[in-house]
């Protein structure tokens, strides 16, 4: 137990640039904290103690702002920073040397019985509010985009971004069939319609000067 947690607050040294001192991360940081509370609650819900499992997972829920349901399976030296909001269902499964962000889901869909939440590969990173939700697999060393819905498997090496999440690299290459968004030269709808309706004005206001240097009184447009 205390080789795990000193490989623990080793990765959190390693992550997190703030993370100045191994007391510092002992003490003040939530998610060791939440991770630690999680390993006594895990136990307890095997060994069928199923009641003391959750009275525990809801006591560190309130201390750290993290919920980790005590039958999830968390691999080692998980680093969870900052923490705030994240929730981890009963099925899931997290391997080693991952990292994960505040706001994330690792839950359900609401439609699957038994294997109900997502199985997470080594060395993933689950950016900031992502979604990953139901029986999926997240292969190793792959990285999920802050915000991302993922509700479909992810391969070994690859980047998710969006909603729903698609797979925009593997193996650090772009995919050839991910359409590169310009984020800087966009249409914007408004002034393609404004420019529309000022060539009509123009079109009519160049009728009207031919017709009135024909000498026409009755305009006909």
């Amino acid at each position: 137990m205390f080789k795990d947690l000193r490989e623990t607050i080793d990765a959190y040294k390693a992550r997190d640039p703030a993370a100045r001192t191994t007391m510092e991360v002992l003490l003040l940081y939530p998610g060791i904290k939440a991770v630690c509370s999680h390993r006594k609650a895990h136990w307890l819900y095997e060994h069928n103690l199923k009641f003391l499992a959750r009275l525990i997972s809801q006591a560190s829920r309130r201390r750290t702002g993290i919920e980790i349901h005590p039958g999830a399976r968390i691999g080692k030296r998980l680093v969870i920073d900052h923490g705030m909001g994240i929730v981890i269902g009963e099925t899931a499964e997290i391997g080693d040397d991952c990292l994960i962000y505040h706001g994330v889901t690792l839950g359900g869909t609401g439609k699957d019985v038994g294997k109900r939440h997502p199985t997470i590969g080594n060395n993933v990173l689950v950016s900031t509010g992502a979604k990953v939700l139901g029986p999926i697999t997240v292969g190793d060393n792959s990285r999920v985009a802050a915000n991302a819905v993922v509700l479909n498997p992810i391969p070994e090496n690859c980047t998710a971004v969006g909603i729903p999440a698609k797979i925009v690299q593997v193996d650090g290459h772009k995919v050839d069939y991910v359409a590169e968004v310009d984020q800087v030269n966009v249409v914007d709808p408004v002034g393609a319609e404004l420019a529309a309706l000022r060539e009509d004005i123009a079109k009519l206001k160049q009728r009207e000067s031919e017709l009135e240097a024909e000498g026409t009184d009755n305009y006909i447009i």
